[in-house]
C-alpha cells in the first residue's frame, strides 16, 4: 500500500487546508495529475501525485486543516488488486482502544455516534479506517460527509497571513543563512536593440519581453555554476538536477510567491515567455500546481517597473541564492573608446556564504553580462 502525504509547498509552509478532491477511491492515477486542491497561507494550489496506482481511501474529508506530511490518501500499486472484506471474527472484536484509529475515523465515528469497540479493523496493520466507520452506519449516509467548511477570510484578513508566511520565512533566512551581496551594472544596448527588431516582426500577442531574456540568461549561467542553483539542507550543499527559476510575482492583494519554471535553461525564448505569462496569470489568479510552489531552486526577483535601481534580496530557505533586477537607466558609458549614453541595469546577487563565495560570485554575475551581450544566442 503506498502513501500520499501532503507536500510541503514552500518553506513556509506548516501546513494547509483540504478544499477539494479531484478523486475518488478505485480511480486511476498517473504521475503529475492534480488529485487535490489545497489552501495555503498564499494561496490555492493544485497538488500532483507523484505515484501511480489506484486510490483505495481518501483519509481527511474537504475542510479540514492538516499540518504538512499528514497521509492524504492510500493508494495500491499498479497492478495489485483490493484487499478483499476481512472475515467476520468468531470472537468479541478487540475493544477500539487496542487497535491503531485514524484520526478521520475517530472523527467520523463521533459524528455519527457509531460504537468503536463494535467494530473490526480491516485497514493496513490493523487500523480502523474511514471505510470501516461508514460500512458500520450505511443508513446514515455512505460517503463521507463534508467538514463544515471555515468562514472565508476577508481580504485584510488573508494579506495578514501571508505576510506573516512571509515574515516567518525571511525570519529564518536572515537566521540561519550568512548572506553575501553583490552588484554589477550590465549594459543593454544590444539586448533591447535585438528585442525591439525581433518584435517588430511579430504580433503583440506573441512578444518578448526583457524579463525573458533576463531569466534565460540567468538559468545559462546557472548552467556554469552549478553552486549557486539548489539548497542547503542537514547542514551540505544538494546541488539540483534541473534549474527551476522561482520568479517572484506579486500579488493584487498583498505580498508575493517565487513559483517555479521548470527547466529554464533548455527552452526557447518562445516558450519561456509563454509560460512566464501564462504563470503570471494563474498566480494572480489563485491557480497554481504543487510542483510550481515546491521545486524553485533559485529566485529570481525584478523591481524595475517599481522604479527600484537594485534589489538586495532575502534567499528564500532553503534554497542558496537570489537574482535581482533594478529599472533599465540610461547612464554614461565608454564604449570602444567613445563616450556615450547606454540604457543598463543593475543585477545583483544575493548568495549564501556557506556554499559559495564573492569570487564565484562575481564570476556568475560576468557570465550574466555577458550572455545578455548576445541576446540572438540565449
Amino acid at each position: 500500500m503506498l502513501e500520499f502525504k501532503l507536500p510541503s509547498l514552500g518553506a513556509d509552509m506548516d501546513e494547509g487546508r483540504l478544499l477539494e478532491w479531484k478523486v475518488q477511491p478505485g480511480d486511476a492515477v498517473r504521475k503529475g495529475q492534480v488529485v487535490a486542491v489545497v489552501d495555503t497561507s498564499k494561496a490555492a494550489v493544485d497538488v500532483e501525485i507523484w505515484q501511480e496506482g489506484t486510490i483505495h481511501e481518501l483519509r481527511v474529508p474537504p475542510g479540514e486543516m492538516i499540518p504538512v506530511g499528514t497521509v492524504l490518501a492510500t493508494l495500491l500499486p499498479p497492478g495489485e488488486a483490493a484487499p478483499g472484506p476481512a472475515p467476520e471474527p468468531a470472537e468479541t472484536p478487540r475493544p477500539a482502544g487496542r487497535v491503531k484509529i485514524s484520526p478521520a475515523a475517530r472523527r467520523r465515528a463521533q459524528e455519527l455516534g457509531v460504537d468503536l469497540a463494535t467494530l473490526t479493523p480491516r485497514g493496513p496493520d490493523g487500523t480502523l479506517t474511514l471505510a470501516d466507520v461508514e460500512r458500520a452506519a450505511p443508513r446514515v449516509t455512505p460517503e463521507v460527509a463534508p467538514v463544515a467548511p471555515a468562514a472565508p477570510q476577508t481580504p485584510a484578513e488573508r494579506v495578514a497571513e501571508t505576510r506573516k508566511a512571509i515574515a516567518a520565512a525571511m525570519g529564518r533566512s536572515k537566521r540561519e543563512i550568512p548572506h553575501y551581496y553583490l552588484l554589477e551594472t550590465i549594459p543593454l544596448g544590444a539586448a533591447l536593440a535585438w528585442l525591439e527588431a525581433t518584435n517588430a516582426r511579430r504580433p503583440i500577442t506573441a512578444r518578448l519581453l526583457l524579463a525573458a531574456l533576463q531569466i534565460k540568461a540567468v538559468a545559462r549561467a546557472l548552467a556554469k555554476f552549478p553552486d549557486l542553483n539548489g539548497f542547503y539542507r542537514n547542514e551540505r550543499f544538494e546541488p539540483a538536477a534541473a534549474i527551476n527559476p522561482g520568479v517572484a510575482i506579486s500579488l493584487r492583494q498583498g505580498g508575493l510567491i517565487a513559483p517555479a519554471l521548470q527547466n529554464a535553461d533548455q527552452k526557447p525564448l518562445d516558450v519561456l515567455m509563454g509560460e512566464l505569462a501564462d504563470l503570471v496569470k494563474r498566480t494572480r489568479a489563485g491557480s497554481l500546481r504543487s510542483s510550481e510552489m515546491s521545486q524553485a531552486t533559485v529566485t529570481i526577483t525584478n523591481l524595475g517597473d517599481q522604479g527600484v535601481e537594485a534589489v538586495l534580496g532575502v534567499i528564500y530557505p532553503p534554497q542558496v541564492a537570489l537574482v535581482g533586477f533594478g529599472k533599465v537607466t540610461q547612464r554614461p558609458w565608454v564604449d570602444q573608446g567613445q563616450l556615450g549614453v547606454m540604457p543598463t541595469v543593475t543585477a545583483s546577487l544575493a548568495a549564501d556564504h556557506r556554499v559559495s563565495d564573492g569570487h564565484r560570485g562575481a564570476l556568475f554575475l560576468a557570465e550574466l553580462g555577458a550572455l545578455l551581450q548576445h541576446p540572438q544566442d540565449l
